[in-house]
């Protein structure tokens, strides 16, 4: 059981038959009455927020969710599938529930699923990927002095503003925070 005086943010929680994790909370202390927690959550399985204010003292089941090692391995469609990298299990995840995270993922790339009684909650990925350029413009001699940039075409379909040396071919270090470039990876 987890209690107001506990909740941090990223906590899951069960309530009201649902898992709701923490965004954000709130201390109201009244002048009259009891103090109150008002807080910010979202609903894990379907992604929408709600508001919610508790009085101080409220207790919730906490939900047990761990994170394990996967590896992916293909596309199918609109499945992607993953293999546990302990046990060799391996499930599927939709594209629905990658979203745009799909655009960073090529074979054998380890991320982190969270799970909760065996159904998949998320994937997390790692803060940076290495993808190789497949498509470029060539970049000429003297555009440098201004810093100028130039779309690249990456090996999972990602288009992303690289700098003018960057030529097809060349691996490059990506952020999956913003899915900005970093840097050239020899």
């Amino acid at each position: 059981m987890i209690s107001t005086g506990d909740v941090k943010k990223g906590v899951i929680i069960e309530l009201d038959g649902q898992l709701m994790k923490v965004l954000d909370w709130t201390h109201i202390k009244m002048a009259r009455g009891s103090a109150q927690v008002r807080m910010k959550l979202q609903n894990v399985r379907r992604g929408d927020i709600v508001e919610r204010t508790f009085q101080a003292g409220t207790r919730w089941p906490r939900a047990r969710v761990e994170q394990r090692k996967v590896q992916y391995l293909y596309t199918d469609g609109d499945a992607y599938h993953f293999m546990d990298s302990e046990t060799y299990d391996q499930f599927t995840v939709t594209g629905s529930m990658l979203g745009d995270d799909a655009r960073f993922l090529k074979d054998n790339t380890e991320v982190f699923v969270s799970m909760h009684d065996g159904e998949v909650l998320g994937v997390d990925l790692p803060v940076t990927v290495d993808l190789k350029v497949t498509q470029t413009d060539p970049g000429f001699a003297g555009d440098t002095a201004t810093g100028a940039k130039k779309a690249a075409t990456l090996e999972t379909g990602l288009l992303v503003q690289v700098p003018l040396f960057v030529n097809a071919g060349d691996t490059l270090r990506i952020d999956t925070r913003n899915g900005e470039y970093v840097t050239r990876v020899q």
